[in-house]
């Protein structure tokens, strides 16, 4: 029998370190301030011996962070082609070693796009090669849900309220957070949710992705490949964002902070169960009205 059979795991190491570092600032009356700063390393992806990319990254989740960089950037399809990933802070890389390579690499380094992920991403391959084929699934929310949700997500976040200067992700189903994670950058920290979720082989058609940074086309395009019909935020969303939401069947959700928040595309999903009846229904009219337009 392959000894690649599901469920595959291929070998990894568990080289998480320390999200913040102590240090002492003087603030403007030349007081010392004890306090933590967040751990920014740079980690350079190597596939089969090949140097791709670095990443800017705290460092605490890092091999998932590799396996989901490898997912959403499309650079492999299937789990099992990943023989085993290795990072050692010593040298401040990660190997990926595959068993038979990576079909097409040249081309995909050739298609390189900038985004305006915070620190600078960067992703490989064509970024809307493949939204014509995804099909979300229309799933229902409860305004109260909403609610009960950003409450549950307020008691994370917690290297940000140690050190600022960092972006946190969540996923969730309903209002239950299954894994939050933080980073320099929001695109790390969706990464390596992306990374947990092939990992374990978790379904993305029932949940809700969660983020404190802005809703781009990067993160509409990322939480479609994950199979993720809703995308939540407490930041805003940019034009493309929203265009590739509306063509993918994302619900997006943004500004959500509190007993607040717009929704940009999928508005007709939520049933508004914290205000009356009657203006319920007068909601649901305006709805079936402004899809007409």
């Amino acid at each position: 029998m392959d000894a690649r059979y599901f469920p595959y795991k291929p070998q990894m190491t568990d080289a998480g370190l320390n999200a913040a570092e102590a240090v002492t600032a003087f603030d403007e009356f030349g007081d010392p301030r004890d306090g933590h700063i967040a751990a920014e390393r740079a980690l350079t992806l190597y596939i089969d011996k090949r140097e791709i990319v670095t990443l800017m990254t705290l460092g605490t989740r890092p091999e998932l962070l590799v396996l989901g960089w490898l997912r959403n950037q499309r650079m492999l399809n299937q789990i099992d082609q990943i023989k085993a990933i290795q990072v050692d802070w010593e040298t401040d890389s990660v190997a990926v070693t595959t068993f038979d390579g990576i079909e097409g690499l040249d081309e995909k380094m050739r298609r390189k796009t900038v985004t305006t992920g915070c620190g600078q991403g960067t992703v490989f391959g064509g970024l809307m090669d493949e939204i014509d084929k995804i099909h979300l699934p229309r799933v229902n929310l409860l305004q109260s849900g909403i609610y009960t949700l950003l409450k549950n997500l307020n008691e994370h976040n917690e290297i940000y309220k140690r050190a600022g200067a960092v972006h946190g992700c969540a996923l969730c189903h309903n209002a239950d957070l299954l894994l939050f994670i933080e980073d320099v950058g929001r695109h790390n920290a969706v990464d390596a949710i992306a990374g947990h979720m092939w990992l374990n082989d978790i379904p993305g058609s029932d949940k809700t992705f969660y983020t404190t940074g802005r809703l781009t086309s990067e993160m509409v395009i990322k939480v479609a490949q994950m199979g993720i019909p809703i995308l939540l935020s407490r930041s805003g969303v940019t034009q493309m964002g929203l265009d590739i939401a509306r063509q993918v069947g994302v619900t997006l959700i943004a500004r959500a902070k509190g007993k607040h928040f717009l929704v940009y595309h999928g508005a007709e999903l939520i049933e508004f169960d914290a205000i009356p009846k009657g203006q319920q229904v007068h909601q649901q009219g305006r709805f079936a009205e402004h899809a007409k337009r």
